[in-house]
Parts: C-alpha cells; sequence; structure tokens
C-alpha cells in the first residue's frame, strides 16, 4: 500500500512538472512575439554561457576526481559524434557564413546532443566513484539547460525563415563498456566532446547576437 501511495505520488509530481513546463513554454512563445530577434538573441546568448561555463566546470570536476586518466588514454577529438557537422570552426570563420546556416548550425549541435546527454546521465548515476552524485546533478542541469536553450533557438529560427529551421541530426552510437575504468574514460571523452560543442554554440550565438544588431563584424 504504500509503494502504490509513493507511486501515485511521483505521478502526480511528475504531471505537475508537466503542466509548469507546458506553461512556461507557451509564455516563452507569447513573450517572443512581441520582442525583437535582437533580444531574443541576447537572451539566448546568455543562456549558452551558462550552458558553456557548467559544462567547463563539470570537465574540470571529472580531471579531479580522476586524474589518474592519461591523455593518450581517450579518444581523439575526431571521434566525437558531432565532428562530422560541417561548419565554421572559429569566429572568423562565422563571420563569414549566413546567419540563416549558423542558427541551423547551433540547432543541429543541441538536438544532436539531446539522447547523448540523457545516455551520460544515466551511465554517471552508475559511476563506480563517491562523487556520482555530484557529477549526476550537473549532468541533469546541462539536460536541462540545454533542452531550454533548444526550446528558444526552436521560437528564433520560427521568426528568422525555413533556411534557419534545418536542422541535421547526427547519429550518437551508445558505448556502454562493461568494465569500470572504459566506462569513466568513455563518460570523460563524451563530456569533452560536449564542452567543445557548448563552445562553439556560445560563440556562434554571440556572433548572431552581434550581427543582429549590426555591428560593424570587426567588433564581433
Amino acid at each position: 500500500m504504500i509503494l502504490q501511495e509513493t507511486s501515485l505520488e511521483d505521478t502526480d509530481m511528475d504531471r505537475s512538472k508537466g503542466r509548469k513546463l507546458f506553461m512556461t513554454v507557451l509564455c516563452l512563445v507569447a513573450v517572443s512575439g512581441a520582442l525583437p530577434i535582437a533580444d531574443l538573441l541576447d537572451r539566448a546568448a546568455q543562456h549558452s554561457d551558462r550552458l558553456h561555463s557548467l559544462s567547463t566546470l563539470l570537465t574540470q570536476e571529472m580531471d579531479t576526481h580522476f586524474p589518474f586518466m592519461e591523455q593518450g588514454t581517450t579518444p581523439q577529438p575526431s571521434q566525437c559524434h558531432t565532428s562530422t557537422l560541417e561548419g565554421p570552426t572559429d569566429k572568423v570563420q562565422a563571420l563569414q557564413v549566413s546567419e540563416h546556416t549558423l542558427m541551423s548550425l547551433l540547432r543541429s549541435l543541441l538536438q544532436s546532443w539531446a539522447e547523448p546527454l540523457a545516455f551520460l546521465s544515466a551511465s554517471a548515476n552508475t559511476l563506480p566513484h563517491p562523487a556520482h552524485s555530484s557529477i549526476f546533478n550537473k549532468i541533469q542541469q546541462l539536460q536541462q539547460n540545454s533542452k531550454s536553450l533548444r526550446h528558444g533557438l526552436d521560437i528564433l529560427s520560427a521568426r528568422m525563415g525555413p533556411a534557419a529551421q534545418v536542422v541535421s541530426i547526427l547519429p550518437f552510437y551508445r558505448n556502454d563498456p562493461g568494465d569500470k575504468i572504459s566506462k569513466l574514460i568513455n563518460l570523460q571523452f563524451q563530456l569533452n566532446c560536449f564542452r567543445r560543442d557548448s563552445d562553439k554554440i556560445d560563440s556562434f550565438l554571440k556572433v548572431l547576437r552581434c550581427r543582429s544588431g549590426r555591428m560593424r563584424p570587426d567588433l564581433c
């Protein structure tokens, strides 16, 4: 009986969270329709800055908890599942492509990380280390922040036109090794991949924000 009551409470809580998320999205849509694109980009850039800061903090925490990881034991950056996504690699190149292309790239990166972040969250919860709770909580925060930013860019892209709504979703092949060391190496590698992509997302969004203000390219 106690288990049933707990289950019902959990269900009610899930429904409540779902309603709150739905109302939040409705409010965002309503407000975004009245705000200039430049203001929406400014909000998105602030959000991406928090996402990259959290991602950097998490990878630093992993390095602190697992200092035995050697550089030669981890996969190369070219093995990140998003490495095949074509686009600018730095701010100089980002200034040379259209705003629609940049928005498409940003949305593709965020969408391609939706499944991997869920996988990493599940993996972190079973880490063979006392710090797994802290790492698990931070990955969940990454998920929530990434999802919120993704919703924001969906609204923005709708305002920018069809070309900005093109999304390339890159396949993610789960690698869940059985031994503890390989599991830690894989988790650390994937988090480093996300940190690099979150840096791109933050940089490209700030370029978009700058260009929306019609500033000179050399000031972006």
